[in-house]
């Protein structure tokens, strides 16, 4: 059975919290609820075919037409990306800080938003 399926669980790598099958809200669990990190399993979703194995760590959010949340995540080991849908029973908080982030700590000086303004 492949290990994506609601009837398994597992426990993270990462965060050692359990991944139970029930309140996903989704046939497919491809990432801890608690800490979001997956593991790269697939090279397209439900393969299983890829060899490397590594961490994914969740770098952000977006909102898919319709308006539903995805979690795009990274490998540690070879940088592929890789988007996966929001679980029922995901970690809120953990998405909101992942969501707000890019604010959190913008690419510029915040203080060069209000020298645009004075302009």
């Amino acid at each position: 059975m492949p290990l994506n399926t609601t009837e398994n669980h597992f426990v993270c790598r990462v965060c050692g919290g359990t991944a139970a099958p029930t309140g996903a809200g989704t046939a497919h669990r491809n990432h801890c609820p608690h800490c979001l990190c997956s593991i790269h399993l697939d090279e397209t979703p439900g393969d299983r075919a890829s060899r490397c194995g590594g961490v994914m760590d969740p770098i952000c959010v977006w909102v898919r037409r319709g308006g539903e949340w995805a979690i795009i995540h990274r490998c540690r080991r070879c940088g592929v990306l890789h988007s996966n849908r929001v679980a029922a029973d995901d970690n809120s908080f953990r998405l909101l800080s992942i969501a707000v982030q890019p604010l959190a700590n913008p690419p510029f000086p915040l203080d060069y938003l209000s020298r645009m303004e004075d302009k």
